[in-house]
């Protein structure tokens, strides 16, 4: 019976560990995507921001750009863990300024 019990605790803890390192592992692809999606911006290069964050943020994230001036702000959002762990959204932003004759 005790057994039993230290192996379901044992599996849980190990569930929530495991459910923890992915969460840290998708918030660091993010930040990734935003930092590489901002200077990609800053270059006016719209097109290829989208598909880094395509290719390094996690499945179904979301790029929003804010545009104020020179200044450019990408946000990538994206459900951890492929969407396993509902109610938690991760969010990242990176900044810059656009670089002449940079683009749009």
């Amino acid at each position: 019976m005790e057994a039993a019990l230290g192996i379901g605790a044992l599996t849980f803890v190990s569930a929530l560990l495991l459910a923890g390192i992915g969460v840290a592992a998708d918030q660091l692809r993010c930040t990734d995507a935003a930092r590489e999606a901002a200077r990609l911006l800053a270059r006016g290069q719209p097109a290829r921001a989208e598909q880094a964050v395509r290719e390094i943020a996690p499945p179904g994230a979301r790029l929003d750009v804010v545009r104020e001036g020179d200044a450019i702000t990408a946000g990538v959002e994206a459900d951890p863990v492929a969407g396993l762990l509902p109610g938690i959204r991760l969010r990242s932003h990176a900044f810059a300024i656009a670089e002449p004759g940079g683009g749009p």
